[in-house]
């Protein structure tokens, strides 16, 4: 038998998930730079915007957990655009015991190394290097947006 004793107290349970399913809902690559012949040697000044949604399926215990992804290459220095991406990436969980945070930050954690994957894919396939995209942090992103709406609707004082 092993001791137990003088170990670290375990850590609060995460709610049971599994993992059904991924895909590419929408995308869309637009090569502009192709399209009107600008140079090939230019620097890329990238922009990525990230949104975040979750909502749940007809199936018990289903959940989506979507990533969309607005990416835009311009030239340094100019206005010229280079290239846009848009993406919806969608991954789709078995949740037991539901927590909105968990929907919005883990489950995103869980599919966003296979969504830097195709986002790198498209963008080496379009005739640029490969876009390796950045860690994204979801419990800052989810913090934010909570403020956010805090801001926008402050609680009412009793009157």
């Amino acid at each position: 038998m092993a001791e137990t004793d003088g170990q670290a107290p375990q850590q609060q349970a995460q709610p049971q998930m599994r993992i059904l399913g991924q895909f590419i809902r929408d995308v869309s690559f637009e090569n502009i730079m192709a399209q009107k012949g600008a140079p090939q040697d230019v620097q890329p000044d990238v922009q990525v915007q990230v949104n975040l949604d979750a909502k749940k399926r007809t199936a018990d215990n289903q959940y989506e957990s979507a990533i969309k992804l607005n990416v835009t290459s311009k030239a340094k220095g100019g206005a010229s655009t280079l290239f846009v991406l848009e993406i919806d990436y969608v991954g789709i969980f078995q949740v037991e015991s539901v927590m909105h945070p968990f929907l919005l930050i883990e489950c995103p954690r869980m599919i966003f190394p296979f969504l830097r994957r195709v986002v790198s894919d498209i963008t080496r396939d379009g005739g640029f290097p490969p876009l390796n995209l950045e860690n994204i942090d979801f419990i800052a992103m989810y913090r934010n947006e909570i403020a956010r709406r805090q801001a926008e609707n402050p609680p009412k004082a009793d009157a």
